[in-house]
């Protein structure tokens, strides 16, 4: 399954900065069984009701529950939970 986690940062967070080391953390779910890529997206809109990033990951839909709780999701949760002004979660065959 694709897991689309679709976010926009708070004002004046610069996003592409972000996105670095917000794939570093999300290439470690890798580790995972069932879990097969990830890929990150910017935005190329400056349009203000526009989404920043999204992260895509590809998963069988079995691998969700141990992706909720590892380290490397929890740590994203952490470090950039405060930056998130909004997101939506997001899952399709």
């Amino acid at each position: 399954m694709k897991h689309y986690i679709i976010v926009k940062f708070v004002d004046g967070t610069d996003f592409r900065a972000l996105a670095a080391p917000v794939r570093a953390i999300f290439e470690q779910t890798l580790t995972i069984p069932g879990i097969h890529g990830v890929d990150i997206r910017l935005s190329n809109s400056d349009r203000e009701n526009r989404f920043d990033m999204m992260i895509i990951m590809d998963m069988d839909k079995s691998a969700l529950p141990a992706y909720d709780v590892s380290e490397p999701h929890l740590r994203w949760k952490k470090e950039y939970g405060g930056a998130v002004a909004k997101k939506t979660i997001f899952d399709c065959d």
